[in-house]
């Protein structure tokens, strides 16, 4: 089974290529579940809050921003329903609306990570069939050396017989 230098170079560039997608899996992975952390943060926020209201809650606003509020008894929250459209439902409503969101995003996240083992997976096999490959054609091409060293004397050749370190002596070659 040898292998060309073309696809030994295809392989290299699917290993690459596989690399980077599962970088950027990866990426939406975290992003997904920040989202998730994001939604279940407010669900728990939704449910703190009493059924006869609280006077005084702080509501944040982003940058560190709170805003002082009263949240009467019956007030519901308003949650965006799709294309950006948003919709006053009961806290109760939002809280399950954002529950049902929060176990699709799980769903999907699983799903990435499968796709992303998958990924490594094949990625692994394709790497190792590269160094298997790369291994081949070293041993051949060592093999293909055997005959040069055994016509120039066994020590390979004249050049590198010459070759010496420095603050070596000098030798007969010399």
């Amino acid at each position: 089974m040898t292998v060309d230098r073309d696809e030994l170079q295809h392989i290299a560039q699917l290993v690459e290529a596989n690399r980077e997608q599962m970088q950027a899996i990866e990426r939406q992975i975290h992003q997904l579940e920040a989202i998730r952390i994001e939604q279940i943060q407010a669900i728990e926020a939704l449910l703190a809050i009493p059924e006869d209201g609280v006077e005084g809650a702080m509501i944040p606003l982003g940058s560190g921003v709170q805003i002082v509020a009263d949240i009467a008894a019956d007030a519901g929250a308003v949650i965006d329903i799709g294309s950006r459209v948003q919709a006053e439902r009961t806290r109760e409503e939002a809280a399950e609306t954002l529950g049902k969101r929060s176990e699709e995003l799980v769903a999907i996240i699983e799903r990435m990570k499968s796709e992303f083992d998958d990924l490594e997976n094949s990625t692994v096999v394709l790497a190792q069939k590269f160094n298997e490959s790369i291994e081949e054609i070293q041993s051949e091409a060592s093999e293909n050396e055997e005959p040069v060293r055994k016509a120039t004397g066994g020590t390979g050749s004249a050049a590198r017989g010459r070759k010496r370190k420095r603050g070596t002596d000098l030798t007969l070659d010399d």
